[in-house]
Order: structure tokens, then C-alpha cells, then sequence
């Protein structure tokens, strides 16, 4: 074989190669679909947009979906991972029960349509994780300019995606849309395994998978010839908040922005929660504690120390049962082994560890996150000898950037408010710790 044909021929291996690591572009129902509810199997399609692939493939409103190529629809944990798991343009079996009679439908699903952002450059990518698994990265970043500071996003617990889309609305995404369209910066996000175009399952996904994720993408951020890697700057958000500490710590990066943030163990931190919920339910403090004490301590020693499912608690104390709300395998769409290993990981000794400048935000009606754990995270500092540190408790803001009278309007999924503070705030924060010299 001669040069010329073997240069060819490793191009054209090459190009193979590229193809084939390209994550496929997850797909769009173009259908309002509710979720299957408590003892209630199934997806119940509740509307067809007119002309979509549903439509022409013979489906119905009213069809409860019970399969999506042969897995079954039982959980909402099952659906959310079909959700992200189907691809478009390719050959997608679905099952219905329409009546009293099952029904299988082929349909080729269109793809769902990627972000966009005015004057901004929007790249989508991947990287691969220590883990084997391909992870959808988007990068967006001004048009026009040279080397620039960025802001590197790591998200909440739940298993949902970082990416906007048009029909996607909500607080947090029109944050993270300000944040891209708004800081003058690059602005890198990973879409957790399992969620969006990303490969694995987010519901049985544990927590150092889940890791190696956020460090492959912010290994790939510094390798950008379009980044400024000597002024990157970790915006965490609930569960990221908490994370974003090490990830400073061990990428060297220019500083750290928390939002919605918690210090103390998982285990103290879901008595809390416990404890907040009971009240904004209506308990009286002496019901409140006969609860603490019968039922929600023995619970989450058994899952966080113990380290069980909810199952084997249960199988073993029955009478725990009514108490419970939560699944047997699941806490909030994640497994037993993310929250043992959250349990373990050491949120608190990477707080003190940080030599960098530090913005934690906590809103005064966030009932997820207590107000001591971040007053906390200011004491350690402090007792560190740390220079540059502030707390900011936002009023009337709840955990998913939504203003609130109170913490029962939050808890109950009100619409509350958003003002342009929420987002302008952390960047301000992030354009203050790249100008710092």
C-alpha cells in the first residue's frame, strides 16, 4: 500500500471513529404525557400535537403508553429514563393499552431541538468519564472574541437536564439562559449520565459516577483554546453547590459561587428536611418530635449509616411504612448507593480546604437547604483565615430560583416570581472573581 492510500485510509478510520463516538440526539414526544403515578402503571398520553410522528403512526390521546421498546412504563423512575433514552430517527416500538385491548405502535420520533442563544456560539460535545460513559457536554460562548473567562455550571441532585429548550421555562433554566447570554463568558454544562443525549441510567447511576463525570468536562473546559484557563470559576447549584468546593480545590480554579447550598452529612441533613416538611405540613412541635424520634431517625440511620435501602428498613420495621415517603430503591430518582456515598463524601473538610474567593446564596424561603449550614460554611472560613468570603440570604427566595410570600407557597409548586436580580447577582459574583487579580 502505497503512502498516499494509507493516509486516506487512516482519515477515513479516523472519520469512522468520530461518527461512532457521537451521542445520539435524544427525541421529542411532541405530545403532553403524564407521568405514571402510585399504583397507576403506565404514561397517559393526554395530547398529540397534529402532524407528528405520534399522529401518523396511529396513536391516540387517551393511550396509556405501557412499553417503550420493551421496557416497561411501572415507575416514574422507568419513564424518566425512557424519556431520555429514546433517540430520534430510529425505529422506536411502542405499546399502548387503548380500551380494553394492548396495542404496538413503529414510530421514528423527530429530534428535539437544540438551543440556541442570540450573538452566542452554542457548541454541543461529549466527553467520556473515567466510567466509560459518553456525557453530552454544551458549550456556549460569545461570538468574536479571543480567549475568555468561564463559568463552569454543575447542577442539582435530580435527574434532569442543564439543556433549554423552547418549550422549557422555568426560573432555573431562564437562569441558566441569562448566564449564557449575559456574563460575557464561556459557559460549560454536563448532562448528568443518563439524562438528555447523555448515555447510562441517572436512576441507578451512583454519586463517584456521577463525579467523574462533572471532572472529564472540566478537564475538557481547560483544554479549550478559547478559554482563559487561568480564570474558571465553579457555579454550583444544590447538590453542585456542595461539590463545587472540590472541584475548585482540585482544578485550581479562580473561585467558588454556591447557591442553594448545605454543609453538614446527608444524614443530618434530611433530619432537617424532615423536621421542615412536618411543619409546613401543620404538626405541632410535640408531634413534630414524637415523629423525629419514632420514625424519620431510624429511617435515614438505617439508609445513611446503616447503609440499606428503604426496602430492608422496611422489611424490617413495617410499622415504618406510614411514614415513609420515598420508593424502596429510590430517594428523590436516585439509587441507595448515591446517597451512601454522599454520605461518606466529606462536603465539610473540602469547605475549609478552599483558598479561593467564595459567594454562597441562600434564600429565605429555601426548605430544602437550613440557613445554619451556611452560616457554617462562613464560620469555618473565617476560623481558616480566609480573606474573601461572603454570604448573601436572598429574600423570599426558594431552592429553584422562584420568590415566594413563604415556605408553604414553594413546597406546594406556586408560581411565585422571578426578578433579574437572581441571575444578575451571580453574575456580578463570577465577573468580580475573574477581574481579581
Amino acid at each position: 500500500m502505497n503512502k498516499v492510500k494509507l493516509l486516506l485510509l487512516i482519515s477515513m478510520l479516523s472519520i469512522v471513529t468520530l461518527e461512532a463516538q457521537q451521542l445520539g440526539r435524544r427525541a421529542t414526544w411532541e405530545a403532553q404525557i403524564a407521568w405514571p403515578s402510585s399504583g397507576n402503571p403506565g404514561a397517559l398520553i393526554r395530547s398529540i400535537e397534529k402532524g407528528s410522528p405520534l399522529t401518523r403512526a396511529g396513536l391516540r390521546e387517551g393511550d396509556r403508553i405501557l412499553e417503550v421498546d420493551g421496557m416497561p412504563v411501572i415507575t416514574a423512575e422507568d419513564w424518566d429514563h425512557i424519556n431520555y433514552g429514546i433517540r430520534a430517527n430510529r425505529s422506536t416500538t411502542i405499546k399502548v393499552k387503548r380500551g380494553s385491548t394492548a396495542e404496538s405502535f413503529e414510530v421514528n420520533l423527530n429530534a428535539l431541538e437544540k438551543e440556541t442563544h442570540p450573538g452566542i456560539d452554542t457548541y454541543y460535545e461529549e466527553v467520556i468519564s473515567d466510567y466509560g460513559l459518553a456525557q453530552r457536554t454544551i458549550i456556549t460562548k460569545p461570538k468574536g472574541k479571543g480567549k475568555s473567562p468561564a463559568i463552569f455550571l454543575v447542577q442539582g441532585l435530580s435527574c434532569s437536564t442543564i439543556e433549554k429548550f423552547s418549550s422549557r421555562s422555568n426560573n432555573w433554566v431562564k437562569l441558566i439562559n441569562d448566564l449564557a447570554e449575559k456574563s460575557g463568558m464561556v459557559l460549560m454544562r454536563v448532562d448528568k449520565p443518563g439524562v438528555g443525549d447523555s448515555e447510562g441510567n441517572c436512576n441507578s447511576v451512583d454519586f463517584h459516577t456521577e463525579l467523574s463525570g462533572y471532572e472529564a468536562a472540566l478537564k475538557e473546559l481547560k483544554n479549550k483554546p478559547y478559554v482563559d484557563t487561568t480564570n474558571i470559576i465553579v457555579y454550583g447549584n444544590s447538590m453542585g453547590s456542595a461539590i463545587a468546593p472540590y472541584l475548585a480545590n482540585k482544578y485550581n480554579l479562580k473561585g467558588v459561587i454556591s447557591d442553594g447550598t448545605f454543609y453538614k452529612t446527608w444524614y443530618e441533613h434530611m433530619l432537617e428536611i424532615e423536621r421542615r416538611i412536618l411543619g409546613i405540613e401543620g404538626d405541632s412541635p410535640a408531634v413534630i418530635n414524637q415523629k423525629m424520634n419514632e420514625a424519620y431517625i431510624p429511617i435515614y440511620h438505617g439508609m445513611l449509616v446503616g447503609k440499606k435501602s428503604f426496602e430492608e428498613i422496611l422489611e424490617e420495621t413495617p410499622a415504618l411504612a406510614k411514614y415513609h415517603r420515598q420508593g424502596l430503591q429510590h430517594m428523590y430518582g436516585r439509587p441507595m448507593a448515591y446517597y451512601h456515598q454522599i454520605q461518606d463524601f466529606n462536603f465539610a473538610g473540602e469547605w475549609a480546604r478552599v483558598k479561593v474567593p467564595v459567594r454562597v446564596r441562600w434564600g429565605t424561603n429555601d426548605w430544602i437547604m437550613s440557613e445554619f449550614d451556611n452560616d457554617m460554611i462562613m464560620r469555618v472560613l473565617d476560623e481558616a483565615g480566609h480573606q474573601d468570603h461572603e454570604l448573601y440570604k436572598y429574600p423570599g427566595l426558594d431552592h429553584w430560583s422562584t420568590i415566594h410570600p413563604g415556605y408553604k407557597e414553594s413546597f406546594t409548586f406556586q408560581p411565585g416570581k422571578w426578578e433579574d436580580k437572581i441571575s444578575q447577582q451571580i453574575i456580578d459574583w463570577a465577573r468580580y472573581m475573574v477581574e481579581k487579580k
